[in-house]
């Protein structure tokens, strides 16, 4: 109970901290922020909340129903390729699509020479953030609602046809109201991803809070100023982790039978063919396209670019990814494994508490972990000083450990989930059998759980893993001098309009974000096996 205690006291750090900044308030960047900075961030993100709301569902939520409940062809293939964007960071797809639906770029150019078309919407807006966020996030909800969708079956809509409503009847007033509560889940994972958002934002130079924190910090030179626009962040964030986890605690409707799931809607060859075209332009649109667009440009710098620091920025990220991991998949199998062996009320709000750092965008946690970080530097070098005549001018802000502990917080719930879950599998009987034969706790974690739950750790960590290798605010605000990454790279050649030469380090980041599409899809089919 200590050790949980202590994992959620570090995960209320970051959120303690940046409230208490404003007991340190700069009148006079306060000033400028409250009267020209808020009422555009506020603006900016409440009209960016909203469109990705709708994209993200309208896009999922259909996707969801056609694989889940229609015939058509490639629906197997659909069923698993949907997700695919999910291996694709935002800021990837952004950059990306600026590339190529810019004025200057390839499309819009061929249109006027080729056609004589101009005057096409402007990428570089608001619709073009709403859009490209929409096209990375809608897999949150595409694969909830599809297993929802599913779970259902075809009989809910013939309960409906039974009471004189139409397929379409159905659809609306049954189906949909019964998926609900896991639609709603889905989306507010997605919205929580908009908030947190930082590299799209900085491509599309949209403000949000996310990139006015890096600037308050970085431009103007103020952690307080930084700490003061992460706490209002954070408030939008509890927003939506209450309508989350209300809409967790609602999800109480039963499954019907795997035969009533299986049979489908036999669309006609017209209907058939649509659902074929809109799911395939979605992916090509999300996916393919960007994908085969990175191979390109790649193709273009690789000769030149692909030099002895791409080795180093690979090195950085790997061992970074690989070092949090281990952390995350550590504690949460500690964590996890207190909650079995004390289970009760207390111990499961403190496993909630401990795990919602996943829903504090990095921005926030790399303030509200310095911050105190920094405080216990000056500390330590003020004693060392004075008791051992220390002439340095840092001791751990010039490390590793303000990154790793902003990534334990962040990606815990990334790896505490597969691992309570598996030893959710693990029966009581086999615990009482091995404490029968004289097995203590740590032999029966060690001895009995570990090679039982393998599958469940190796889920945990390839999760962290590819999550760590993507993240890029903490990466990008907390690393020691010289310190760059794949994500760091790509920052650094988007924010210089280079976008052949961050396509390299953005293809990298990708195919090892593929990694646990691939695991997600096989345990999917094995379990359905």
């Amino acid at each position: 109970m200590l050790f949980a205690l202590a994992v959620a006291a570090l995960v209320l750090v970051p959120v303690v901290v940046t409230f208490s900044s404003f007991a340190q308030v700069e009148g006079d960047i306060f000033a400028h922020l409250t009267e020209f900075v808020l009422p555009e961030l506020v603006g900016n993100t409440l009209w960016l909340v909203v469109g990705v709301a709708i994209g993200v569902s309208v896009l999922g939520v259909s996707l969801a129903w056609l694989v889940a409940m229609c015939e058509f062809p490639g629906r197997r293939l659909f069923g698993w390729a949907l997700l695919l964007p999910m291996a694709l960071p935002a800021y990837v797809t952004a950059f990306v699509a600026i590339g190529l639906l810019d004025f200057t770029g390839p499309l819009q150019t061929w249109l006027r020479e080729a056609w004589g078309i101009t005057g096409l919407p402007e990428i570089r807006s608001r619709g073009g953030v709403i859009l490209v966020m929409s096209l990375a996030l809608y897999p949150y909800v595409y694969l909830i609602a599809k297993n929802a969708f599913a779970t259902q079956g075809a009989i809910a809509l013939e309960a409906a046809q039974s009471l004189g409503l139409s397929r379409t009847q159905g659809f609306f007033r049954v189906a949909l109201p019964m998926a609900r509560p896991w639609i709603a889940a889905g989306l507010m994972l997605a919205l929580m991803e908009t908030l947190a958002d930082f590299g799209t934002m900085a491509i599309f130079n949209y403000d949000t809070f996310t990139t006015a924190i890096y600037k308050a910090w970085y431009s103007l030179f103020s952690l307080a100023a930084a700490a003061q626009l992460a706490s209002i962040l954070i408030l939008f964030v509890l927003v939506a982790v209450v309508f989350e986890q209300r809409s967790r605690t609602r999800m109480r409707y039963g499954a019907v039978g795997r035969s009533a799931a299986q049979r489908r809607i036999q669309l006609s060859p017209a209907l058939a063919g649509l659902a074929f075209v809109y799911a395939g332009t979605v992916l090509a649109v999300a996916f393919l396209i960007p994908v085969t667009q990175l191979v390109l440009w790649t193709r273009e710098v690789i000769a030149t670019d692909l030099d002895a620091r791409y080795w180093t920025f690979a090195w950085h990220s790997v061992l970074l990814a690989g070092l949090g991991a281990l952390m995350v998949v550590a504690v949460a199998l500690l964590l996890a494994y207190a909650g079995r062996q004390r289970p009760g009320t207390a111990m499961m709000w403190t496993q909630r508490l401990a795990t919602i750092g996943y829903a504090f965008p990095g921005a926030v946690l790399a303030v509200g972990l310095f911050i105190p970080v920094a405080a216990l530097d000056n500390w330590l070098i003020d004693a060392g000083r004075a008791w051992f005549g220390f002439e340095g001018t840092e001791i751990l802000k010039g490390t590793l450990l303000v990154m790793l502990l902003a990534y334990l917080v962040r990606f815990l719930a990334v790896g505490f989930g597969p691992v309570d879950s598996g030893l959710h599998r693990i029966t009581r009987n086999i615990d009482e059998a091995a404490r029968n034969l004289g097995t203590g706790a740590a032999g029966l974690l060690t001895q009995v759980h570990l090679p039982l739950l393998r599958a469940s750790l190796l889920t945990a960590a390839t999760f962290a893993f590819v999550d760590i290798m993507k993240e890029m605010p903490i990466t990008l605000m907390t690393r020691p001098f010289g310190w760059d990454t794949l994500a760091v790279r790509v920052f650094e050649m988007t924010s210089e309009g280079e976008w052949e030469r961050a396509a390299l380090p953005s293809l990298a980041i990708v195919i090892a974000g593929i990694i646990p599409i691939i695991l997600l899809t096989w345990r999917g089919a094995h379990s359905h096996g």
